[in-house]
């Protein structure tokens, strides 16, 4: 099931990142009022190309938002059946204090002066 959902998931995300970037942007409506833009010329009408990249759009990223809660669920599902399987948790332990210990210096070669 996850990786159906994954799968749609991914469609869905090149779908809309294709359908943002055929889309023009505000500004290119003015040209278009000068009749360098061939509006009436579309496939989708003289009105219609708008509203249907604008509408596409908004369903193919409701779309996104319901197959990611639809990943985000499964993978809570899978974290609680991970922890409820019986591994263990790592508990922790109170603070523990070693012994100390009394340390004696011995001289070495090293801590010898040298005198020349």
């Amino acid at each position: 099931m996850e990786v159906a959902i994954l799968i749609v998931h991914v469609l869905l995300a090149v779908v809309l990142i294709g359908f943002i970037m055929i889309q023009q942007g505000k500004g290119a409506d003015a040209g278009a009022s000068f009749g360098g833009g061939g509006a009436s010329q579309t496939v989708f009408g003289s009105s219609g190309s708008g509203n249907f990249l604008s509408r596409t759009t908004a369903i193919l990223a409701a779309g996104l938002f319901v197959t990611s809660f639809a990943l985000a669920v499964y993978a809570k599902q899978q974290a609680n059946s991970i922890s409820d399987a019986g591994i263990p948790v790592v508990e922790q332990v109170e603070h523990q204090t070693l012994p100390e210990f009394e340390a004696t210096i011995v001289p070495t070669d090293s801590d010898v002066p040298v005198t020349e």
